[in-house]
């Protein structure tokens, strides 16, 4: 899926820098796998060559998965996770532990994912000479199995619905796929990757207080389309009055 060898090219240019990794955390230890990515993050930083590659590889299908989800498009989600982990490697000097080496990668590759989505709205704005919303539908692309199956329940006031014959699926990967990008990005970090608040705050870089209200108004408006879709299909198939 990734070139593997134009990822290690751009590796050999970066310049390794010995930094300590701070925990800003001391009263949360870190798990098996952080604890592995500090390993790794330090190997590399020590001269290790293949500590950056095995570093990346942790979190290759994860990012390519949140790509998948946000763009709809797979060509693209490679695209995006190609230019995520190129970006990663010219900035992991910077990287100072203030957040979770996967979090501080999330973030670069939503980032990335919001301005390509940004950027084909404005084209296809300027095409029509119309305000357009970006849905997600990419032409050619196949959006049929890029978006999960379902959002999962999780106990939380207003989790979203469990979902799960085939059609409800295709509801909700519908519904998804209308929302606006900020209300997309939400759903998909919390309900479909399980980050907590504090990790969304830092991917997003809003207040935990603005992850709360936006998680709640992007969960109410997938319901909301959901019941729609799940409306207009029961007058699709009504039959006619007599």
């Amino acid at each position: 899926m990734i070139d593997t060898d134009h990822i290690r090219s751009v590796a050999r240019t970066i310049e390794v820098r010995h930094e300590v990794i701070r925990n800003p955390r001391p009263n949360s230890p870190p798990s098996l796998e952080e604890a592995r990515e500090n390993a790794l993050l330090m190997a590399h930083r020590a001269g290790d060559r293949n500590a950056l590659a095995e570093l990346l590889a942790m979190h290759q299908d994860r990012i390519y998965a949140m790509c998948v989800r946000m763009m709809g498009d797979r060509e693209t989600a490679r695209d995006l996770t190609q230019e995520t982990f190129v970006k990663v490697i010219g900035a992991l000097h910077t990287f100072n532990g203030h957040a979770r080496i996967s979090t501080w990668m999330t973030r670069i590759a939503m980032n990335a994912c919001l301005t390509e989505m940004r950027r084909m709205r404005l084209r296809r704005h300027a095409s029509l000479d119309t305000p357009a919303t970006y849905t997600g539908d990419h032409a050619g692309g196949d959006t049929r199995s890029s978006w999960s199956q379902s959002l999962p329940g999780n106990g939380e006031p207003g989790s979203s619905m469990g979902v799960e014959d085939k059609e409800q699926r295709s509801f909700l990967r519908e519904a998804l796929r209308s929302l606006v990008e900020d209300h997309r990005a939400i759903l998909i970090l919390r309900d479909m990757h399980g980050l907590d608040y504090r990790q969304i705050s830092e991917v997003l870089e809003v207040p935990d207080g603005t992850v709360k209200s936006r998680l709640f108004r992007a969960r109410a408006a997938l319901r909301e389309e959901v019941e729609r879709l799940q409306q207009s299909n029961r007058n699709a198939h009504s039959p006619p009055p007599a």
